[in-house]
This record gives C-alpha cells, structure tokens and sequence, in this order.
C-alpha cells in the first residue's frame, strides 16, 4: 500500500479521535475514509535569510460530508489542486525571511479557496505537514 495513503488514513483517524465531542457540538460527523479525500503535496517558494529561496510544502486533505458536493470536489480535483498552489504561493511570498508560517491563515487561505471553487461551503481542508525549508 501507499506510505502516504496510510499517512491520510492516519491523518482521519487521528482527528477522530482527537475531537469527538467537537463534531458532536458543531453538528458536523467527524472525518471518514469515506468522507476524506488527499490531494498531492502544494508547495511554494518562500524567502530565506540571506537572500536565498526555501520551499514551504503543505499537504492537503479534503473532508467532504455531503454526497453531491463530494462528487463536485473529486471531479474538480484539477482546480483545487490550482487554487491551493496559488494560495500557498500568495501566502509563502508574504513570509518574512526566517519567520515561522502562520498555520490558522494558511488554513483560512485554503477554506477560502476551497469554498471559492466549489461554488458552495461544505467541504472543509484538513491540513497534514506544513513544513519551511
């Protein structure tokens, strides 16, 4: 099987997990295998002290309740994929060299560009590693 397959799997299960009684309280079920879709690793460009380029990589999940809009999200693939690498690009070009990124605005880039695409809200991302090098 598929390290990163697995890596997602693990992604859901932990976030299950981890906060049961908050998908409780919100109204919304906690992630599934079936509800839960990764897409490929986004990276961008980041600046480094001394002049230099690092890359920010960021992976991605999408949680996806709904039937309908599950279907539109797999089908649009192709375009979240290019929303996420625009708004990780956007976001790691306002980085400040050596400065650690800001992981709730990256998350709230990424809900944006998520709901922007889809026409709708009702898919949320789920963010893996965030890493700066």
């Amino acid at each position: 099987m598929e390290r990163r397959a697995l890596l997602g799997l693990a992604l859901v299960a932990t976030a299950a997990a981890s906060t049961p009684a908050r998908a409780s309280s919100s109204g919304g079920a906690a992630p599934s295998a079936d509800t839960y879709f990764r897409l490929p690793v986004v990276t961008g460009s980041i600046p480094r002290p001394g002049g230099r380029r690092g890359v920010l990589s960021v992976e991605v999940g999408v949680d996806v309740p709904d039937a309908a809009l599950r279907t539109r999200a797999q089908q649009s693939a192709p375009r979240l994929r290019a929303a996420y690498n625009t708004a990780v690009q956007r976001f790691a070009t306002g980085l400040r060299p050596g400065a650690a990124p800001n992981i709730d605005q990256l998350a709230a880039d990424l809900q944006a560009a998520t709901n922007a695409t889809l026409g709708r809200a009702g898919a949320r991302v789920l963010l893996g590693t965030v890493m700066a090098l």
